[in-house]
């Protein structure tokens, strides 16, 4: 027996194998395709997953040890995955113990690099790796006195008292995303030019939806070395520091 086709397609419908965005879903009488029904409800649960499952920091350390990465690890004020999620002000707040062992940390380095579970651990257990790995090929800095701060129930602002505490000109963290519908991995990045306890978003300059799917690892890696190369040169960062990276792409193309 023939199987009818029952969905009315969507004339945009060739339109969707150029994005993952939820277009062009089409429908059966006054409803959608069940499809694309269960389709949503698996996306909605993976993002709700992607916020309360834990980053492996154990394993995470292993990989980036092997990978020839030195790292510290440190906590928030946030003493659980409750408390982070219920009072986003714990988790931009590093501990007190955590402040003085940093403290103690000689040299003090030029860039500081932190990586944060934040909303999705998944993004930082997937990406945070090859990014690295693709930034180490960029920076001009000496990596063995650049170490990657581990910061457990972290937000983008406990970077400002983990650089401060180390005495770096530059601190850069890259944290999990809030996960959306098609991207449940997507990693952020935050630059900061002297960071302290205190300081404004206007400060940062970010990169964001750093994965496969999104922005890729070596482009991001371009962006982030162009705005540190820059910030350390002018001194500063956030709204007064544009990212130019792509103009200076197609300037060495053109040569």
């Amino acid at each position: 027996m023939k199987q009818i086709d029952l969905i009315q397609h969507n004339p945009w419908d060739e339109l969707r194998t150029h994005t993952s965005a939820r277009i062009a879903l089409g429908r059966v009488g006054c409803s959608l395709p069940t499809r694309e029904v269960l389709k949503f409800g698996l996306a909605h649960a993976q993002a709700r997953d992607a916020v309360h499952r834990p980053l492996d920091f154990s394993e995470l350390k292993h990989q980036l040890h092997a990978a020839g990465f030195r790292t510290l690890k440190v906590r928030s004020n946030a003493e659980d995955r409750q408390t982070y999620l219920l009072r986003p002000d714990h988790g931009r707040h590093l501990h007190g113990d955590c402040q003085v062992q940093l403290q103690h940390e000689l040299p003090a380095p030029e860039i500081a690099i932190v990586l944060a579970d934040g909303l999705s651990a998944v993004a930082v257990q997937r990406h945070a790796l090859p990014l690295l790995q693709a930034l180490r090929e960029r920076f001009d800095t000496d990596w063995a006195n650049t170490p990657v701060v581990l910061a457990e129930q972290g937000r983008v602002a406990i970077g400002d008292g983990i650089g401060e505490a180390l005495r770096a000109r530059l601190v850069i963290v890259m944290i999990g995303e809030r996960p959306g519908l098609t991207s449940p991995d997507s990693l952020g990045l935050y630059l900061t030019y002297a960071p302290r306890v205190g300081c404004l978003d206007s400060a940062r300059n970010c990169i964001s939806n750093v994965r496969p799917e999104g922005l890729p690892y070596e482009l991001a890696a371009h962006k982030l070395d162009y705005l540190a190369r820059q910030a350390l040169r002018l001194q500063l960062s956030g709204v007064k520091l544009k990212d130019d990276s792509s103009m200076q792409a197609v300037a060495v193309q053109a040569d």
